[in-house]
């Protein structure tokens, strides 16, 4: 990768940040800790670029059918906010939902929102940047019905990666899309086993805007071999939002 640095006539040695610099801080790891509302919840930080204008935030699956941070459309949907090469370079933590890895508690199935704003509110702390929400399956519910709440927060990009549609756990039950006015991906494979395309598009029509709906032609659930057009269409929509 090319550096794009002034000449060191211009600007002192020190202050210069390269590309190549910028991506090897983007690919800094932290495992931090995390106080939720049932106790310590584990979590792991890719570091981001020191000028990142935006921080973000990333809910895994279902934790009863073995989702956690480790998810490999979570972890890819991570690179895609926090590697440069796709642009980015921002802070991104993803966490344990409560009684999954190391995290403290048990399953609820909605109080997980709790653990979705403690995390909101650990990255407010430590980064004090806007924040882009997003989470994959049972995460997006969980990160879309936290953002319906009062918030505290400097939230300005909301995505939902395989929202379930044919799923009756309440945790999936979106009747509050009509009143979140934050900006909304709705982000899903065109053949996704958990939400037909059709049912998907007719819960998104009854959100309220900024909202956009975004289909990867012949992906599935768990975007199976196409990853990167979803990190693709992430990353050019949050681009869009970061303007």
């Amino acid at each position: 990768m090319n550096s794009s640095t002034l000449p060191t006539e211009a600007q002192p040695q020190a202050n210069i940040l390269t590309s190549e610099r910028k991506r090897d801080m983007a690919g800094a790891i932290r495992s931090v800790t995390v106080d939720g509302p049932a106790g310590r919840l584990e979590a792991i930080l890719n570091v981001g670029a020191p000028d990142a204008p935006f921080a973000a935030l990333l809910c895994h699956p279902h934790p009863i059918f073995g989702g956690n941070l480790h998810n490999k459309v979570v972890y890819h949907a991570m690179k895609a906010l926090n590697d440069p090469e796709w642009g980015l370079g921002w802070p991104v933590l993803r966490f344990n939902f409560r009684g999954m890895g190391r995290s403290h508690g048990s399953h609820d199935g909605e109080a997980e929102t709790g653990d979705v704003l403690a995390a909101m509110d650990w990255l407010e702390r430590e980064f004090r940047l806007p924040l882009a929400v997003a989470g994959f399956s049972f995460g997006a519910a969980m990160a879309l019905r936290a953002c319906s709440h009062q918030l505290r927060h400097d939230v300005r990009a909301l995505i939902a990666i395989g929202l379930p549609t044919e799923v009756s756990e309440p945790a999936y039950n979106c009747f509050f899309l009509n009143n979140l006015t934050l900006p909304k991906l709705f982000l899903s494979g065109d053949h996704d086993q958990f939400a037909p395309a059709a049912q998907l598009a007719e819960l998104v029509a009854a959100a309220v805007k900024p909202k956009r709906l975004v289909f990867v032609s012949d992906a599935d659930h768990f975007f199976t071999d196409r990853l990167e057009p979803m990190q693709a269409a992430l990353a050019g929509w949050l681009k869009e939002q970061a303007l």
